[in-house]
């Protein structure tokens, strides 16, 4: 079954069950879907995966917002939202699988420092694309060049 139409069967389970958390996420990640369907045309697993990552990066952005201004009473809320994305999307890889690919690739395109950072991301982030956030292999290539 595709991504988006295990989105929209869950949506009538959630709908069912009168989960109002579960049916206002899925609600607004099938609303971006659609949004991007819009200007791209019909989108692959992958890509809808790309758009729920998108979905889940702006959640986690608010956490640490929300963490940083200390509302507890708002963090739990998006904490909760957020697992329920993290349900559909596939396990990202650790911080030390990256540094294995980023040495791979720093290798093979020869890199020395933090100048070449631009065409080791550009060779790396096609290969991790959906599989690791993106800010965490910009740190990672970051700390392995400059080392």
């Amino acid at each position: 079954m595709a991504l988006k139409e295990k989105l929209q069967q869950d949506l009538k389970s959630a709908l069912r069950a009168r989960d109002e958390r579960r049916k206002s996420v899925i609600r607004l990640s099938l609303a971006a879907i659609t949004n991007a369907e819009v200007r791209t045309g019909e989108l692959d697993d992958t890509e809808v995966v790309a758009v729920l990552q998108t979905q889940a990066n702006r959640r986690r952005d608010t956490i640490a917002e929300l963490k940083e201004f200390e509302r507890n009473d708002l963090l739990a809320e998006e904490e909760a939202e957020l697992a329920i994305l993290e349900e559909y999307l596939p396990d990202l890889l650790s911080r030390e699988e990256i540094t294995e690919e980023a040495r791979k690739v720093i290798e093979a395109v020869g890199a020395a420092g933090p100048k070449q950072m631009g065409i080791v991301m550009g060779q790396l982030m096609p290969q991790l694309k959906g599989r690791a956030d993106g800010r965490l292999v910009n740190e990672v290539v970051r700390e392995l060049l400059a080392g």
